[in-house]
């Protein structure tokens, strides 16, 4: 499936239709700004995403314009005529404005391409408006709309291309990445968000050129995984990854579940699992209140990753995982750590992968109120992402197997709730503080402190609530056989 252009596919009749669509999607003030540049004898167009999204029936949320102005001529165009200007992206070529609610950013054509060991693109200004778009990233990016006009200018086969539902580059594939790395990861991302399948020549290209992206800093390369993750089917985005070898270099840990299998070697195909574990994670999404999640789908994808560290051969040809669950966590901490996630998300995301099979420790349905109270304790604000994680790790075939493991679990989250109206699970705390722990046994702050408040937790835990009264005895028990006796003064009557 060769990336070549296809203007010519397109017919006066379907050129003269999409310049009514985009007339009457766009806001009113993108014409008149084509009119202001216009009578400044410049050329401005709509450009990349606003124009392909118009096509796939949305209105168009970004407003990105290209022009043969440069940034100075931008700013002397627009002055009185803008509400508000900025110029935080002047270096690149990038005006940002305001008018009433529309907001655009205007970018001189140009060209940007990565020497082979910068990080840092080679911007330089073009000198047409194809030129600009040959320079981008996919075919589906590289229509425009002059204005005022809204003249469609599709040179490389972008309305083919939707129609086909492919992902294609302008030019040659090698030249795109070699370009922009990042276009690798960007082609996944984009598939993944509309459903679309990639060229065999791009495929191919993001194989050969997936080592590119060392020169990517780790903060582009996390900002579009996130984007990638935040689609409607991450799992095919991240599938494309793996299968093109570009998850080798920024999701390693995916990659190395795809462990052998045969007859010597039974078990789940983990990889198989771990994306239908992030399908169903989105679909239960909706049942906790999540909205589009990253931590919990990072989680779903990256749960297993410990696997393949802890695979032991038993007898009868069957394999165990002892505390994969352990290991990945830690895993996870240093992958999301080098990729440079928020240190918020990185410890949400390896909790969850540490507590993934927390629910699997109990026998079918035997909780007890101290299980409950210790399984809300340890998710805590992480308890919705659980409940869904755990869900979603179910991928038996066996309708029976599955059902019952369903209605364990619903069990286990009414008992939850009964236990959360009774005893206020949420805020689960000892009956005394470190204040009154250090007056009941005379102690300054220290070690001896938080000993004694974790052994008043695990009793609140293993026993409910105890009172005041009774947890003052409790604690002055274990003080005594701790060798800690109460200071003279203390007041051991509370």
């Amino acid at each position: 499936m060769p990336s070549m252009p296809v203007s010519e596919t397109i017919t006066a009749d379907q050129r003269k239709a999409a310049t009514a669509v985009l007339r009457t999607l766009a806001p009113a003030a993108t014409a008149e700004l084509g009119e202001l540049f216009a009578r400044a004898g410049h050329e401005l167009a709509l450009v990349g995403g606003p124009v392909r999204d118009v096509f796939l029936g949305h209105r168009p949320k970004d407003l990105d314009l290209t022009t043969d102005a440069v940034p100075d001529e931008v700013l002397e165009i627009t002055r009185g005529w803008a509400d508000k200007t900025w110029t935080v992206g002047i270096e690149f070529g990038t005006v940002g404005l305001r008018k009433g609610d529309a907001v655009f950013e205007i970018t001189t054509y140009r060209s940007e391409r990565y020497a082979p060991r910068s990080r840092k693109p080679d911007v330089r200004y073009g000198k047409s408006l194809e030129e600009d778009l040959r320079r981008r990233d996919f075919t589906i990016n590289s229509m425009a709309a002059r204005l005022p006009s809204y003249e469609l200018v599709d040179p490389f086969g972008g309305l083919a291309a939707l129609r086909e539902r492919v992902i294609r580059t302008p030019g040659r594939p090698e030249d795109s990445f070699n370009d922009d790395p990042l276009r690798i990861l960007r082609a996944a991302r984009f598939a993944a968000r509309l459903g679309f399948t990639v060229a065999d020549d791009v495929l191919e290209a993001m194989g050969a050129q997936a080592t590119r992206l060392s020169i990517v800093s780790a903060e582009r390369i996390t900002d579009e995984l996130t984007k990638l993750m935040l689609t409607p089917n991450p799992a095919l985005g991240v599938d494309l990854l793996v299968r093109t070898g570009v998850a080798d270099q920024v999701l390693p840990e995916v990659s190395a579940l795809r462990m052998e299998v045969d007859e010597h070697h039974r078990h789940k195909d983990v990889y198989t699992h771990s994306l239908t574990v992030l399908r169903q994670a989105i679909e239960l999404e909706p049942r906790y209140d999540l909205g589009s999640d990253l931590v919990l789908r990072l989680a779903a994808i990256l749960h297993d990753i410990g696997k393949p560290k802890t695979r032991t051969l038993l007898p009868g040809g069957k394999v165990a995982f002892h505390h994969h669950e352990v290991i990945g966590a830690k895993m996870t901490r240093r992958r999301l750590t080098e990729l440079r996630f928020s240190k918020e998300i990185i410890a949400d995301v390896s909790r969850l992968v540490e507590l993934h099979l927390r629910f699997h420790g109990y026998a079918d349905g035997e909780w007890t109120d101290s299980a409950v109270r210790r399984y809300v304790r340890d998710a805590g604000p992480l308890l919705p992402r659980l409940h869904a994680l755990t869900r979603a790790d179910c991928t038996t075939r066996n309708a029976r197997k599955a059902a019952r493991l369903a209605a364990s679990y619903d069990a286990l989250e009414a008992r939850i709730e009964v236990l959360r109206q009774q005893e206020e699970l949420d805020a689960i705390r000892p009956e005394l503080d470190g204040t009154e722990i250090m007056r009941v046994l005379g102690l300054k702050p220290g070690p001896s402190v938080g000993k004694a408040w974790n052994f008043l937790l695990e009793l609140r835990l293993e026993q409910g609530e105890l009172g005041r009264e009774r947890a003052t005895q409790e604690l002055l028990r274990w003080a005594s056989a701790e060798g800690l006796r109460p200071a003279d003064g203390a007041d051991d009557s509370q």
